[in-house]
């Protein structure tokens, strides 16, 4: 049996569409307003575009000659360091120092966030304090007029429950709706009986299936890719690891979140009696690679503490900002290391969380 069994419900009349366009990508529309909630519909990751960031690459594309760079600071303890400047610090891009222009804490930059729920049947058991707590996060995070938070969920296939809007009110009906989605002939306990699919619905082959890189793909690309530029986004994805049915690779995930400039904080969360508990290498990777960090609370008090940190990170972060020495517009990738240069705080294991690299634009004309 497949470790784990999914699919997003979805409206009669709309799979009926989505079988008359078949592999057509279907597009996230952002909610602008708060009049009317955002009604649950599914979204599907197709790449516009071939991936071209090598594997387990950490990058960031800049269409500029400024690069910026978002840091947090911790010291050993894991808290958070609320007084660094500048001359802490050292940039460097393949190696050669560079000269920062800016450095500032931000601190006030509006948010752009979207919870992303794994709802498989290993998450039977988990779910209901997940929600509790996702309830409370988006009580405290959201600033009127400010701050926007959508609700996906997700299995072989993601649905958007809610678009991206500052009501508290929608997204909290959103949250309490969303259920764990159990495969056909699921009797418990991670025990599926064999069934035999309806052959009408192209999906069902994706039913009892887990998409993790899929679902991060199409947040990114759909959702957050649609934002401000002026707005921090961050992804929150709650799930166990485990991913069986993704059509994209992890490295493709990677980089559409970070062309999105969108940071991944991993929650790990799942069932170790009727499953197998969390895979915690792939959130780790797939956080820190996109300048995020991975949790993984032991019980719902540790859960609830996950959700208040990652509210405090993404206002407690530094913006760095330099002019790269290296000016070709070669489209190449550039790795980039920030040092703690302050000796005092070496001793004291300050730990900085950042983007490693980036990929320099390309000349356009010269490409062609």
């Amino acid at each position: 049996m497949s470790r784990r069994n999914k699919f997003a419900l979805v409206p009669g009349l709309l799979l009926l569409a989505l079988m008359s366009f078949r592999g057509m990508p279907v597009v996230c529309a952002q909610e602008k307003t708060d009049v009317n909630a955002q009604r649950p519909h599914r979204i599907d990751p197709t790449p516009r575009n071939p991936p071209s960031t090598p594997p387990d690459t950490d990058v960031v594309r800049v269409e500029t000659d400024l690069v910026n760079v978002l840091c947090t600071a911790n010291d050993k303890d894991r808290r958070f360091v609320m007084t660094l400047r500048q001359e802490d610090i050292r940039v460097m891009e393949d190696g050669v120092p560079q000269e920062v222009y800016a450095f500032q804490r931000e601190t006030d930059q509006p948010l752009s966030l979207v919870i992303l729920i794994d709802v498989s049947a290993s998450q039977q058991n988990t779910l209901p304090a997940e929600k509790a707590a996702a309830h409370t996060f988006v009580n405290t995070v959201i600033r009127p007029g400010k701050d926007e938070v959508g609700v996906i969920s997700f299995t072989g296939e993601a649905t958007l429950e809610q678009g991206l809007t500052g009501s508290a009110k929608h997204l909290q009906k959103a949250i309490e709706r969303v259920e764990v989605i159990l495969p056909p002939g699921y009797i418990g306990g991670g025990v599926s009986i064999p069934t035999t699919p309806p052959i009408f619905d192209p999906h069902q082959s994706r039913v009892g299936t887990t998409a993790i890189w899929d679902a991060v793909w199409v947040t990114a690309e759909d959702v957050l890719s649609q934002t401000s530029d002026k707005t921090r986004r961050a992804i929150i994805l709650l799930s166990d690891g485990v991913d069986t049915s993704s059509r994209l690779k992890r490295s493709e995930a990677i980089e559409r979140a970070i062309k999105a400039d969108s940071v991944v904080y991993s929650i790990g969360i799942g069932d170790s009696v009727a499953f197998e508990g969390v895979d915690k290498d792939p959130l780790r990777k797939l956080s820190e690679r996109t300048g995020g960090r991975a949790f993984f609370p032991k019980d719902e008090k540790d859960l609830r503490a996950t959700f208040a940190q990652i509210e405090q990170e993404l206002r407690s972060q530094y913006l760095i900002a330099y002019s790269p020495t290296n000016r070709k517009k070669d489209g190449s990738f550039r790795q980039v290391k920030i040092e703690v240069a302050n000796p005092e705080l070496r001793k004291q294991k300050l730990q900085l969380t950042y983007r490693q690299g980036y990929f320099a634009s390309a000349n356009v004309a010269a490409s062609r």
